[in-house]
Order: C-alpha cells, then structure tokens, then sequence
C-alpha cells in the first residue's frame, strides 16, 4: 500500500470517528479531523450551549476513556456498509447555510473566503439510510479539501484502533476554548497494528520524562513556568559528561569557543532577518531603560559579530567558531512534551566561514564528523534530507541555488544516500537534516547543516584574499547533537535508562555487608574516585538485596559488594546492573577494566 493510500484511510476514518461521535452526542460541534503519524484526530466540542464559542470555555468532556470502545465498535460497523466518500465544491454562501450549526466550520469558511480558496466538502453516503439507536443519519458532510478513499471497503476493520481522549485549544491558542480531541491509529493490517501497539508498549516504558524522574536526572516545576527543566545533580553529571566530550572534540577539529548572552537588543534581531521572519517563535521584547531587548531564539548574530570584530584575512579561514548557547523559543503549552519539547534549550551550536573554495572541503569534514559523533552515542542508523528553499525566504534564487548545489555536491561525494525535503529550509539557507533513528525505529531530527549565503551580506562581513581584495565568506550554520535537552531525552529512551558507562552520573555503586565493613567501603569509594572514576556509596539502613535493587533500578553500570571474604583478600564482588556476570577481583584490576571501557566509549 502506497503512503498516499494510507493517508486517505486514515483521513476517511477521521470523517468516520465524526460520524460515530454525532449519532452519540448529536449536539457536539465540529473542529478538524487531520491524519497525523499513524494515524488521525478529531476535535470536538460537547459543550451543550455553544452559541456565542470564543466567550465560553468548555469546562470538561462530556465524553469518556470507557466510551471509545463504543465508537470503535460504531465505526468498525460503518466500514463494513461500503460507505462512500464524495467531494464537491461549493460556495461561500451555500458552505455558511450548510454549516450554520457549527462555529468552527464557519470560522475556517470565512479564512477560506479570505484567502480566495475554493470551499470544498466531502459527504459520506451510501444508497439506503445507515440508522443507529435512534439516530438516524443518511449522509454525514464535512468541510474538508480531502484527500478521501472511494469508499469504506478500502479500510481493513480490524487494522484501526481509537486510542486516547486528550485536551487541545482551538487552533493551538490558548486563548481560544478547549476542544475534546480524539486519537486513532489505523493501519493497512491488523498485524501491523498489533507491531504497533507492542512497539508503543515499549515506548511506554522508556519513556524519558518517566526515565528522567526514577533516575534523579530532571525535573519540572510549575512555578518555575512550562518548558523550562531543572537539571538535579546527576543530570548535571551527564550534561557536563557530553559537553567535555563535545568540547575537546571540537577543540581537536580546530574549533575556537564562544559564549554570548541571553538577550540583545531589538536591532540586531532586526538585521538578522528574525524579527521579520521568525517573530512567531520570539518572546515579546523586554523594556529596559528606553530601548528593547530579546531573548535569542538564535546564536548566529553574535558569531557574526564576533567575526566582524576584527579585520579576517583569507590565511584565517576556514574560522571555526563554537558555542554550547541557550536559546529561548515560544513554544505553546500544548507541543511540550518533556525534554523532547521546551522553551529553553542548550545547543552545540557552530557557525563556520569559509572561501567559496573551501565550501565543500567543509561540508565534507562536517558530514563525516556528524556521523563520528554520533556513532559514539550508539547512533548508526539514520535517514538524510536535503531541505530546499521554503516560501519564506531571504536573499535572491541564484544564492539559494548555489548553495543547494553545494550540499548536494558533499552529500553525493560523501556518498550517503538522502532525499529531497522540498521547501524544509530555514529562511537564510538550504540544510542537510540527519535524522538518526532509535532501537525501536523512531526517527528523530538531530543533525542540521545549513549554507548561508545571506547573512553574511546583512552584517556586511568580508575578509581579505591573497590579492588584498575584499570579498565576502560563506557562513555554515551546524548543530551536530541539535539541542542538548532533546537529545538526552531521546539517548534516554534509546537505552531505557541504561546509559553507557561513559555517561552514567554514577558509575558505581558500592554496598557494604554490615558495619564491620564500612571502612573498607569507604576506602574503595576513594580510590575510585582518585581514579576520576564517578562512585557512591550505600551505607543505609537497608538490606543488601535491598540496596542492590535499588542500584539496579538506578541503572548504575556496575555495583561492587564489599563483606568479610573481599577484605581478606583484597578484592571486589562485582556485578553488573542486568544482576549477571558476578565476579571477583583485585580493586586495581577493577579500576583499570573500567578506566579501560570508559576510554573507549562503552
């Protein structure tokens, strides 16, 4: 089955949950039923009274989690009656006289008037009238631009599934009323479905805002505001752990770091083009005396500035610049989603100038460090785009093509396999998107690589070539990892908690029998820590079986058991956090297995 298919069946199903949830509630008003991955939702309001919408908030569903089975089972039984599904086009007035009963529909026909595009509705009929309990409907009609199957014989009955009752404003805008949101998922089998729902079962238990609480890692807090995660202790331990990885190894590829600051002044937003291109994802601006400052969504201005800070000559580029930046964008309430989604996030953040020579020289080196860095997290498995101009854009066509062309030079000599994403790029520049992909199989944007021909003549940088002429350099916007705070979330749920050695906060656990041997506990816990290697020790007032589920839980990547015997001899019971390959050994011998192991990224 083609992915075009599928949507329609999915989309058919949208029109088909409406259906079912009319002949229930026959005076719910209608949102918008889209496909989504997997699957499709539909908004509605079961709101009684309704006639005046933007005033009243809907209080609370007048539906529950108990009532999906029941619609299910309606629209299992309505796929079965070969129900088809047929478009039309229709005018402004005919759609406001069909739709007088539903605000919402009405509220989009009027953006439809507005923005001069066809009214199109879709109506789901079948030659006899289709009755359930005592309603009756002959035909349902949404407003809608398709795309639809033909008819419902086309759906496998047993290859959907509704799946969950969920809160969401109209339009995403939380100033506008909350809207009762229905989840399907639907399939072109049912063995297809079931992968799904065992995959997804999975998913459950490596969830990493679940992770990220068992483990002590983060947390959120709602004085604190939406979006904006407290790092703990050993959260800290394991931003630190990959940002001294990122540093030295960017320190190798001959990187200089930067720091910048959180806000600037309106004017450099300005000339960056953000403030007329990305002012939807900007925080309003902060007065401070007479002039206005924002938070930065971006930190490319400053590395420009940086650049123009001093006149760069042709013997200094490529001029590779780095900066771990915390940046701010609005992000509504209703996509945050963990670390995977926030409104304050830390990336590894790049910009590299460059002779127009040097261009794919660099992209090279880029697309073959990405995928080195990204192997030593365990990530070898991913997908590559090749995002072109979106419709929003600055600079001219003929900058936009020569850059296109110079990210599709590198991906084709790097010989990695990519696809087009047409119209995905960023207002300044195409990019090339790695996308890695987890051991469940989800794909995850990291990895984004962006030529930039424009910026660099909005802040009017140059350096000076082997003649003594000015000419203007090529920016190279890079984020290998992407933002910290997601990519812990997403390494969190690769491992189900179970971080490499090399990143656990806590390496080892140390539990002592009894008392008795509490000074030589202590004594290990010191060595190790000589070692540099991360350790604690468990001397609570638990029992040992006790504590080494605890340890276990924690995830801790070894537990070492110190009683009478390992004294005696000076050893160490060792045993890993799956509770398997118990063994004995010298301290040292220890020490240097695992000083060993974390060396090579284990």
């Amino acid at each position: 089955m083609s992915k075009n298919q599928i949507t329609k069946i999915r989309h058919s199903l949208a029109h088909l949950l409406a259906m079912a949830v009319i002949e229930k509630f026959p005076q719910v008003k209608l949102g918008i039923g889209p496909t989504i991955e997997n699957g499709f939702y539909y908004d509605f309001d079961f709101s009684v009274s309704r006639s005046n919408y933007k005033r009243i908030r809907a209080n609370g569903s007048r539906i529950a989690e108990e009532d999906l089975f029941d619609l299910e089972e309606r629209i299992r039984e309505l796929t079965k009656q070969n129900l088809r599904f047929k478009k039309e086009t229709i005018s402004f007035n005919e759609a406001k006289k069909l739709f007088k009963d539903q605000p919402y529909k009405l509220e989009l026909i009027e953006e439809l008037k507005k923005s001069k595009k066809p009214i199109t509705i879709y109506k789901t009929l079948e030659n006899k009238v289709i009755s359930h309990q005592s309603s009756v409907i002959s035909q349902f009609i949404d407003l809608c631009a398709g795309l639809h199957i033909k008819s419902t014989k086309e759906i496998d009955p047993e290859a959907f599934k509704l799946t969950k009752i969920a809160g969401a404003y109209w339009h995403g805008d939380e100033k506008k009323p909350m809207l009762t949101r229905i989840y399907g998922i639907a399939f072109e089998t049912k063995k297809e479905l079931e992968n799904y729902l065992t995959l997804q079962e999975e998913a459950e238990k490596r969830d990493h805002r679940i992770l990220g609480q068992k483990l002590e890692l983060f947390t959120f807090d709602q004085e604190v505001g939406a979006g904006l995660p407290l790092w703990l202790p050993k959260g800290a331990i394991l931003r630190h752990s990959i940002e001294e990885f990122l540093f030295k190894e960017l320190l190798s590829e001959g990187y200089q770091w930067l720091v910048s600051p959180h806000i600037a002044n309106l004017n450099l937003w300005k000339t960056s083009g953000h403030w007329g291109f990305y002012r939807e994802n900007m925080y309003s601006p902060i007065k401070i005396e007479k002039e206005e400052y924002l938070l930065k969504p971006m930190n490319c201005p400053f590395h420009l500035k940086v650049y123009k800070s001093k006149i760069r000559s042709w013997r200094d580029l490529p001029l590779r610049f780095a900066e771990l930046g915390t940046v701010y964008r609005y992000e509504r309430s209703g996509v945050l989603h963990g670390l995977t989604r926030v409104r304050g996030f830390t990336q590894d953040d790049a910009h590299i100038f460059t002779t127009p020579e040097e261009l794919a020289g660099e992209l090279l080196k880029l697309l073959n460090f990405a995928t080195k860095i990204l192997k030593q997290f365990g990530f070898e498995d991913y997908e590559i785009y090749l995002s072109t101009r979106p419709q929003k854009y600055i600079g001219t066509i003929n900058s936009w093509d020569k850059a296109t062309k110079a990210l599709e030079y590198a991906l084709k000599k790097s010989k990695l396999p990519y696809q087009i994403d047409p119209g995905e790029g960023v207002f300044y520049g195409p990019k090339i998107d790695i996308k890695i992909r987890d051991i469940l199989g989800r794909s995850w944007q990291c990895t984004t690589i962006q030529v930039d021909l424009n910026l660099p003549e909005r802040f009017d940088i140059i350096y000076i070539d082997n003649k003594g002429k000015k000419q203007r350099p090529i920016m190279i916007h890079r984020a290998i990892l992407g933002s910290l705070e997601r990519f812990i979330g997403i390494l969190l749920e690769h491992h189900a908690g179970s971080l490499p050695l090399w990143l656990s906060p806590v390496q080892v656990k140390i539990i002592n029998v009894g008392a008795s041997q509490r000074n030589y506990a202590w004594s290990v816990l010191n060595q190790l820590k000589e070692a540099e290697i991360r350790a604690e020790l468990s001397d609570e007032n638990l029992t040992v079986s006790k504590r080494i589920r605890e340890a276990e839980i924690q995830k801790m990547p070894y537990i070492i058991v110190t009683g009478e015997r390992e004294i005696k001899n000076e050893t160490v019971s060792i045993r890993q956090r799956d509770g398997k390959d118990i063994e004995v050994m010298p301290l040292e011998a220890f020490i240097k297995k695992i000083k060993d192991e974390i060396e090579k990224k284990l």
